[in-house]
């Protein structure tokens, strides 16, 4: 491609790489908007982005087909709830669905006007960023990588939220006190079963941190049974427990809480009606 953006020449190099044409379009579209300013619509009334901008895109397709990594990994940031995120391989890319998790506990926060609330796995740090950011509540997120641990803590600087957002290594409860109480535990926990891991796109499989993706069960109940086994110990009175679901498992996890002293349990579907969000009260 020349200094002239054609957009049909990167849907083809996308398609002769693999991809559907649905694809295609949808990243290149991306690609474009957060690279470089620009919208479709601009593009169609012939408002192109720079020499430079153009090229510093080239370039970054060219690494992202030849080596299928997320364009979020290859640039370091991805957005979330409309705010960018510092991302790397030891995070998961953020992604819309959790968006559903992070308004549904900020709607519970302030209505309950909820003050400690721990965010289990936080990886890059954007459920426990977002939820102090838009609301007074202080959060606690923990995670079992130093790596992971370092990119929340950049982020949560980013967003002046030191003294809101704060992060301990700690694999789920193992490293929180038991005089700590909380109002509200929230995760987005592994639920992919190892076994269908080579069914998953490359950019997931290859890509995406395992301790973040993977469970050692059929089902991808491990962590869900070990987070809501354990809530109760740190959760205060009438606290919450609110859980980011994978396809399917919405049953599995509803008896799990119930099981476990959990009631007024909530389902959520995402904008594709995947029951996503399960949200649950401690009697």
């Amino acid at each position: 491609m020349s200094s002239n953006l054609k957009k049909s020449d990167l849907i083809k190099s996308y398609i002769e790489n693999g991809f559907s044409p649905e694809e295609a379009g949808a990243e290149i579209d991306f690609a474009i908007d957060i690279m470089c300013g620009l919208t479709p619509k601009d593009l169609i009334i012939g408002i192109m982005p720079s020499p430079k901008d153009i090229q510093k895109l080239q370039d970054i397709i060219k690494i992202r087909l030849s080596t299928r990594a997320p364009i979020a990994q290859i640039l370091g940031y991805a957005y979330f709830m409309g705010k960018k995120f510092e991302v790397s391989k030891d995070t998961l890319i953020p992604r819309p669905e959790t968006e559903l998790l992070v308004n549904k506990a900020v709607e519970i926060v302030r209505e309950k006007d909820f003050k400690q609330i721990l965010d289990i796995g936080t990886g890059s740090g954007c459920i426990a960023c977002m939820i102090a950011k838009n609301t007074s509540a202080q959060v606690l997120g923990v995670d079992i990588s130093n790596d992971a641990l370092k990119i929340a803590l950049n982020n949560a600087m980013h967003f002046d939220l030191m003294n809101r957002a704060l992060f301990r290594k700690s694999d789920l409860f193992s490293k929180i006190r038991e005089e700590e109480k909380f109002d509200m535990i929230v995760s987005n926990p592994p639920y992919i079963p190892l076994q269908i891991k080579d069914t998953l796109q490359i950019e997931v499989k290859d890509y995406e941190p395992y301790c973040a993706l993977f469970t050692q069960d059929d089902r991808g109940l491990e962590f869900y049974k070990k987070i809501t086994q354990m809530a109760p110990l740190y959760l205060n009175k009438n606290g919450y427990l609110l859980f980011e679901m994978g396809i399917g498992q919405s049953d599995d996890i509803s008896a799990v809480m119930a099981e476990n002293g959990f009631s007024n349990i909530e389902i959520l579907e995402d904008v594709s009606g995947v029951k996503r969000v399960i949200s649950g009260c401690l009697a």
